[in-house]
C-alpha cells in the first residue's frame, strides 16, 4: 500500500535529504523500502544501526560507492549523528540521496540544534485514516477497522482481535524497554507507565498536571516532563487551548489524545480520539508539505463553554468541531463561538449521523463524509 507522503518524499529527495519520524511501527521503514524499489534511485543502500553489521558498516563508512539513495534507519543512536551526516551529505550530495528513517527521537534531535538547517525536509508519518483507504475497502469497513484495530498497518491489515492484542502489547513493550528506558532522565517506568495509564482515562477532558502528580505521589515538574516525554516519543498528542482574543479565556490545561486509537476502551472516547488523529494528520501535512501556519486547538471559557478542536491560522480561528457520539441537536457552545469568531466552518461530526445537514450556518456530519477525502484538497478550505 502506497502511503500518502510517498510522491511528496520522491520529490524532495532530489533536491534534500528528507528525515522521516513518527510513532514506532507507523510504516516508515515500508515507505523507505518503497522509495528503493523506484527504478530512479537504484541502486540503493538500506543501512539499519540496529543491525551489528550494518553498524559497523556506519561507524567505518564502508559500503559500497555508486549508491543513488542511502536509506539510514534508527541513525539517531549514533553518537553526535548530526554532525555525522551533515558531513556525508556535504561530500556526497551531488552523486547520492539520504533519506534518515527512525523513531520518535529524531524529532527530539532534530529541535537540539541547527547544524542541519537548510539541508533537510522533516516529515511526520501519522496512521492509517479515512483518507487512506484500501481500494478493496469501503470506507464504512475502514472506519470499523479504525475504530476497533486503530490505524497503525499491522493490526489494522490483520483485522484479528488477537494478533491486533498480541501486536499491541509487544509494540508497548518495546517502546517501554528501547525508547523510554534510553532516555537516562526518566527512571521511575512503573509510575510513568500508571501515568499513561491514567492519560487515557482523561482523554475527552482537560489534564491538570497537578492533579497527576498528587495522585501518584511525584511533584507535578515530573508529569510534566513525563508529559513531554511521551509527546516527543509520538505515544500521545497535546492539544493546547486557543486564548487569543478570548477575554474569559480559561486555562493552561492541555488536552490529551493517542496516536493509537485502539488504546482506549470506551467508545466516545475512541471516536473522539479519532477524530483527533485525523484533524492531527491534516495539519501536520499542511505543516510539513506546503509551510502552512495552521495548529490543532481547543477553545474553553470560564463560563465551561468548550469546542473540541480549532484549526487555527496564525491567531484566528478558521474551523471549529464539535464531537458527538449520538446526535442530539447542535451544541450550544459550538453555536456560541461559531456566532463569536465567525469561522469559515463550524461543524459537529456525529458517529451515528445517518445524512448531513445545516442549520443556522453549523454543518452537523458523519465522519464518513468529512475525512474520506484526499488530505490535499484540505488545503483549499483554509
Amino acid at each position: 500500500m502506497d502511503r500518502y507522503l510517498s510522491n511528496f518524499i520522491i520529490k524532495d529527495i532530489a533536491r534534500k535529504m528528507v528525515f522521516i519520524g513518527g510513532p514506532r511501527q507507523v510504516g516508515k521503514t515500508t515507505l523507505a523500502e518503497t522509495v528503493m524499489r523506484l527504478a530512479e534511485f537504484a541502486p540503493s543502500l538500506y543501512l539499519n544501526w540496529d543491525n551489528p553489521d550494518h553498524r559497523l558498516t556506519i561507524q567505518r563508512r564502508s559500503w559500497p560507492k555508486g549508491q543513488r539513495l542511502i536509506v539510514f534507519d534508527e541513525l539517531h543512536k549514533l553518537k553526535k549523528w548530526k554532525t555525522w551526516i551533515k558531513g556525508i551529505y556535504d561530500v556526497e550530495k551531488a552523486s547520492t540521496n539520504f533519506l534518515v528513517t527512525g523513531s520518535a527521537r529524531l524529532d527530539i534531535y532534530r529541535r537540539g540544534g541547527d547544524s542541519l538547517q537548510g539541508r533537510y525536509h522533516y516529515w511526520r508519518l501519522h496512521p492509517i485514516t479515512l483518507d487512506e483507504c484500501p481500494p478493496e475497502m469501503t470506507s464504512a469497513e475502514c472506519l470499523t477497522r479504525l475504530m476497533k484495530f486503530g490505524g497503525f498497518p499491522e493490526p489494522f491489515f490483520s483485522n484479528d482481535p488477537t494478533e491486533a492484542a498480541r501486536w499491541r502489547r509487544e509494540r508497548y513493550e518495546r517502546f517501554v524497554r528501547e525508547d523510554i528506558r534510553d532516555l537516562n532522565s526518566v527512571r521511575d517506568l512503573q509510575t510513568l507507565e500508571l501515568f499513561a495509564t491514567l492519560l487515557k482515562e482523561r482523554v475527552q477532558s482537560t489534564v491538570a498536571l497537578s492533579n497527576l502528580a498528587a495522585d501518584l505521589e511525584v511533584s507535578p515538574v515530573t508529569t510534566k516532563h513525563w508529559l513531554s516525554v511521551l509527546e516527543s516519543m509520538y505515544y500521545v498528542f497535546v492539544i493546547r487551548p486557543f486564548s487569543y482574543k478570548l477575554a474569559r479565556s480559561i486555562t493552561k490545561q492541555p488536552k490529551v489524545y493517542f496516536f493509537d486509537n485502539a488504546e482506549l476502551i470506551s467508545e466516545p472516547a475512541k471516536f473522539e480520539n479519532l477524530v483527533a488523529t485525523h484533524l492531527l494528520k491534516r495539519v501536520h501535512f499542511l505543516q510539513d508539505a506546503y509551510g502552512e501556519s495552521v495548529n490543532l486547538c481547543f477553545i474553553r471559557d470560564k463560563e465551561q463553554r468548550e469546542v473540541d478542536f480549532a484549526i487555527v491560522r496564525g491567531k484566528n480561528v478558521e474551523e471549529i468541531y464539535e464531537v458527538k457520539y449520538q446526535d442530539h441537536g447542535i451544541d450550544d457552545s459550538l453555536r456560541y463561538y461559531a456566532k463569536k469568531l465567525k469561522p469559515k466552518i463550524a461543524c459537529q461530526v456525529v458517529w451515528s449521523a445517518k445524512q448531513s445537514y445545516t442549520t443556522d450556518g453549523i454543518q452537523v456530519i458523519s465522519p464518513l463524509e468529512l475525512f474520506s477525502r484526499p488530505l490535499e484538497s484540505w488545503r483549499q478550505t483554509i
